[in-house]
């Protein structure tokens, strides 16, 4: 799906796991129906029924090592079929779409993380993707340590926040690499300030974005 074959706008939260993502999408998402623009959230991995199912497959503690090469075709499987069924329908019916992670995890965790090429990861991007990119990428930054706190106080860890400090440096680095790289969609937003501070940030983007449209 061409970019201008779409009426709707694609945004995306991106950052490793204690950001506050869940609580800032939650922001966004009244941001917008305060506006009166119509939309939908959404996560990766998940997003429909199937989707959702092989999320659960990923994060759960596993007795067989899952391999990163697995790991990667799962998350694209996901991927695919969120595309598929959610994402494209949308964005082609005028809905914007707000979702919690997309192809830059992969980058970021199967990629900086697991040690998959970059190579790799963009072969199966250009099969699923179908040349369709976000409209804008959010990245919430903190250092890693604060955010692993984070994750696990409000939780049980899930399979990848179990890994040590060291991927999660990776997958930080990564992500504020594609940052700089893909400056054009992407914004960061230092995410160990209060809420409040974060929130007005997450105002001056989207009131910027929303202007440019």
């Amino acid at each position: 799906m061409d970019q201008q074959e779409k009426t709707g706008m694609f945004i995306t939260l991106e950052g490793i796991e204690g950001v506050g993502k869940t609580t800032n999408i939650q922001y966004i998402s009244k941001w917008l129906t305060k506006r009166d623009i119509i939309h939908v959230t959404t996560r990766e991995p998940g997003g429909t029924p199937l989707s959702e199912d092989i999320r659960s497959l990923l994060l759960r503690s596993q007795v067989e090592e899952v391999m990163p090469m697995t790991e990667l075709f799962l998350v694209f499987a996901s991927r695919a079929q969120h595309i598929e069924k959610l994402i494209i329908p949308s964005l082609a019916d005028g809905t914007w779409v707000l979702c919690d992670r997309f192809t830059d995890a992969s980058y970021a965790y199967q990629g900086a993380g697991r040690g998959i090429s970059e190579a790799t990861i963009q072969n199966l991007e250009s099969v699923v993707h179908q040349k369709m990119q976000p409209d804008l990428t959010i990245i919430l930054d903190l250092p890693v340590a604060d955010g692993l706190s984070r994750a696990r106080e409000r939780s049980n860890p899930d399979r990848f926040e179990l890994e040590d400090l060291d991927f999660f440096e990776r997958v930080r680095k990564n992500y504020l690499l594609r940052a700089k790289r893909f400056s054009g969609r992407c914004q960061i937003i230092d995410a160990s300030q209060p809420l409040k501070d974060v929130q007005d940030q997450l105002n001056k983007i989207l009131l910027e974005f929303t202007h440019k449209r």
